[in-house]
């Protein structure tokens, strides 16, 4: 059994450019234990990759998101943000979740699907309208979640542009000072309490404003803050990790004809094939979010001590062979798929239910629109995000 005391090993693997799984991941994988592992900012950490340990320390109430709030979080930023709900454990966690987590149902978001469908065909049309090359990030990818999330939170179309800024602050892991994600964290909350003022005088048929009744109904529930922090990791969550993966998802079929092909000749697969997009597509640059162990407690052959740190690399997790067959291939037919794309236990994505239709009806529409659709130039990547994906992505038909 390995313990503390071993030389960390720098971290993030991954680069920003392209959607690679970095060979060091398979490598920690596959040695006994777990790896010591040091980011640019905050404690050393051990590195989770393997799939059932990283569904034990997600799923047992022994590993704590909050106690993160009491140290020196490992991260990629200088700034350490307050990571609202995300950082929260039962029973806080669970009485703000319960309260945005109705408008997330899958009953809930089967009634949007229609209006997901709608904008999809009108942003195809005007695609095709503006003739190739588009860029299918700006034109396509974004406008559908963001519309999506913006009508729940009854964001003004025309304030869409600034709140993209503040996402790309938000999960930025550039050199911003602590001081400059403040005053962006700062900013966001100003005009989000500001948008719920509104919502006050003015209430409406979305989310925002029931929140606001289930604070005014028993405001023991929900504090202002919690209330202007919810409906922030709402709108920076509900968006980004979806716009990223639709021209992920885009790249990543053009990359295996074989399987782009059949997904084509049986459309009825777009379901199973989401599922395994997202298992396959390593989304984020680094392992975040670190769990703290409230007990001595053994994972994968190492003992982690009370107080110690761990981090679990999801993208690594998806391709163990212990739990898939053939993992490193994309295979829309795979069966059973139960990945964590989406996360795994009291944190599991909250917007999975709303992800998934989303990247279903975008995905199969743009493909079914365009039987030659090819990339027609140079893709831009992010840069210093917690989240990979192009920025621009040229494509034509």
């Amino acid at each position: 059994m390995t313990t503390t005391g071993t030389t960390p090993t720098a971290y993030p693997f991954n680069t920003a450019e392209g959607l690679r799984l970095a060979e060091e991941y398979e490598r920690v994988r596959d040695r006994p234990g777990l790896l010591r592992v040091r980011m640019p900012y905050g404690e050393d950490a051990w590195l989770v990759t393997r799939y059932e340990d990283a569904r034990l320390v997600l799923g047992d109430v022994r590993f704590s998101r909050a106690a993160a709030a009491e140290h020196d979080e490992p991260r990629q930023s200088e700034g350490q943000v307050d990571s609202g709900i995300l950082g929260m454990d039962p029973p806080d966690h669970t009485r703000l979740r319960s309260l945005v987590a109705r408008a997330f149902t899958v009953r809930q978001v089967e009634k949007l699907r229609p209006q997901v469908r709608a904008l999809t065909a009108e942003l195809l049309d005007e695609l095709e309208a503006a003739g190739p090359p588009v860029d299918l990030v700006d034109r396509f990818a974004l406008p559908i979640p963001v519309a999506v999330i913006c009508r729940l939170l009854g964001v003004p179309v025309e304030d869409r542009p600034r709140f993209r800024v503040w996402s790309d602050a938000a999960l930025s892991t550039s050199s911003l000072t602590a001081e400059e994600f403040e005053a962006n964290q700062a900013e966001l909350r100003a005009y989000m309490a500001g948008l719920i003022e509104l919502h006050r005088r003015e209430p409406r048929d979305d989310l925002m404003t029931a929140l606001i009744e289930a604070r005014e109904a028993d405001g023991d529930r929900l504090s202002e803050l919690e209330l202007v922090d919810l409906c922030v990791a709402v709108l920076v969550a509900g968006h980004e990790t979806t716009a990223s993966q639709i021209p992920n998802f885009v790249l990543t079929l053009l990359d295996h004809p074989e399987q782009l092909a059949l997904l084509r000749e049986e459309p009825a697969l777009i379901n199973q094939a989401v599922e395994e997009l997202l298992r396959f597509v390593p989304l984020g640059s680094a392992a975040s979010q670190a769990r703290y162990a409230t007990e001595d407690i053994e994972v994968g052959g190492t003992r982690v001590r009370a107080g110690e740190p761990l981090l679990v690399a999801i993208g690594a997790a998806n391709r163990d062979g212990l739990r898939f067959t053939g993992p490193g291939a994309l295979d829309i037919r795979r069966p059973a798929n139960q990945h964590l794309g989406f996360g795994h236990g009291v944190h599991h994505c909250l917007g999975a239910p709303l992800a998934r239709m989303e990247l279903q009806e975008a995905l199969g529409a743009l493909l079914a629109r365009f039987p030659g659709l090819k990339l027609v130039g140079d893709v831009t990547w992010k840069t210093e995000m917690l989240v990979r994906g192009p920025r621009v992505m040229p494509i034509g038909w």
